[in-house]
């Protein structure tokens, strides 16, 4: 077959009835949609779509299906995981145009958005209503990206995932055809939930172009503290401890040596010392706020914590949840010409110390350069394996940790992606964690929703 009567390329001429210069071969483009922010090998997609309507989503998804063209969809690219990768190259679908918030009730506490809408973008717009998105994994995202991988983040521990803060979803399938999945209700009990089953599918299923979210009241009173240790032990444990009593803490973040090592140098942090620390934050009313904070500080004393800095004003919360969110760039900025294999591990709260401290020791013993970082209120941590993208051996060596810090947590209970999703990079994993029937019923649904296999083909199951 010629270049000339490729699939692909009838799919491009159609393609450019309805999108016009919205569908591009432009080399330098094709290179931007190449990957996410992982070691994944780029691939270079055959032409990339700007979609800006749901009708344009299930034109090209009906053409793409008529000619068996792959079909990969990207929002901001800062994936972990490879799930932007085009691995077998067709049309990349770029939905960053998508922007609208198309409805928000004050009443219902509820958003209607379209995918390409950030959570920036929608807590500002948010804001002057009273309310706010909690949802928060700590990168400029995409909340299309952030249903498509389940995302999570720091706020997780109190206001749960992106699974537990999606009502309903617009979703157009791999034949263009268009659905609607979930209500405005806040419980249902009728048929599958489909809802659940697109969160976290990773576009191999349908193309989300609509998305209706849960809000939350912006808390009366939020205060913050740093709390730093001189080993990971006694972090780890305050951690358990806090949990274990129940008491409703908003955020605890947990910053290993070498991370805060890393995060004190790129963001600037003043008087913080390179220790193990914890990032907390509480919300609800001021006394509530009060005594939550009290409680802690009486637990994180006796684990050894050395003091209890407040950061009560906003400037400096900011500050240090900023420092927090870059903690993965600091991370590569610490060591140039890097790039990070980042682990997801989550575990139950009970055995979060024989995870964290299991990982450090395999840390300690293979030499590599890396630094941990984790929702730990909810069991989940990241180790950032840091290595040189042009040395093959290092690569091999760091998956190697990843895979022996994985095994630790599936044999104490946990999963190998807390957040993160599956991808390219967790796929080996699934089936040691889910068994072979599983894997076979998720296989099945994905023939079934996807008979031709074009939907960000390579994701998710190994060959």
């Amino acid at each position: 077959m010629t270049a000339e009567t490729r699939p692909v390329d009838h799919v491009i001429a159609q393609a450019r009835a309805f999108l016009g210069d919205r569908i591009t071969t432009n080399a330098a483009i094709r290179e931007q949609h190449s990957r996410g922010e992982d070691t994944t090998t780029p691939v270079q997609p055959d032409a990339v779509a700007f979609a800006e309507t749901t009708e344009e989503v299930s034109q090209l998804l009906a053409l793409c299906h008529r000619h068996g063209v792959p079909i990969t969809a990207f929002g901001a690219g800062t994936s972990l995981e490879g799930h932007v990768t085009p691995v077998r190259a067709g049309i990349t679908l770029d939905l960053s145009r998508m922007t609208a918030i198309l409805d928000v009730s004050q009443e219902d506490m509820d958003c209607l958005v379209e995918p390409g809408v950030t959570r920036h973008q929608l807590n500002d717009h948010l804001r002057d209503q009273g309310l706010f998105f909690p949802v928060d994994p700590g990168s400029h995202c995409t909340l299309g990206g952030m249903v498509a991988t389940r995302a999570s983040g720091t706020n997780a521990v109190r206001y749960g995932t992106i699974r537990e803060n999606v009502m309903g979803l617009e979703v157009v399938l791999a034949d263009g055809r268009v659905i609607n999945t979930g209500s405005r209700t806040r419980k249902a009990a009728n048929g599958y939930d489909l809802t659940r089953l697109i969160i976290g599918s990773e576009g191999t299923l349908g193309i989300v172009t609509k998305i209706r979210l849960r809000l939350y009241g912006i808390p009366e009173a939020t205060s913050a503290a740093v709390v730093q240790f001189p080993d990971l032990k006694g972090c780890v444990e305050s951690v358990i401890a806090v949990m274990q009593l129940g008491i409703p803490v908003a955020r605890i973040e947990l910053l290993d040596r070498a991370q805060m090592t890393a995060c004190i140098a790129y963001s600037k942090l003043e008087g913080l010392e390179p220790l193990p620390t914890l990032f907390l934050e509480f919300h609800g009313t001021e006394a509530g706020v009060k005594e939550q904070a009290e409680s802690v500080q009486a637990i994180t004393t006796e684990m050894g914590g050395l003091g209890f800095a407040w950061a009560a004003d906003q400037e400096t919360r900011n500050k240090l949840w900023t420092a927090r969110h870059n903690a993965y760039w600091a991370a590569i900025a610490s060591r140039p010409n890097s790039r990070g294999i980042t682990t997801d591990v989550c575990v139950p709260i009970s055995r979060l110390a024989e995870a964290l401290l299991g990982a450090q020791e395999d840390v300690d013993a293979s030499g590599l350069t890396c630094m941990t970082v984790g929702h730990v209120g909810d069991g989940n941590f990241h180790t950032v394996i840091l290595v040189d993208v042009d040395d093959p051996a290092a690569i091999e060596q760091a998956w190697a940790l990843d895979r022996k810090i994985v095994a630790r947590g599936l044999s104490l209970g946990g999963t190998c992606s807390g957040e993160h999703g599956v991808g390219i990079g967790k796929a080996e994993f699934l089936e040691t964690e889910h068994g072979p029937e599983a894997l076979a019923v998720m296989r099945s649904i994905k023939a079934t929703l996807d008979p031709k296999g074009i939907l960000n083909p390579g994701k998710i199951f190994r060959n």
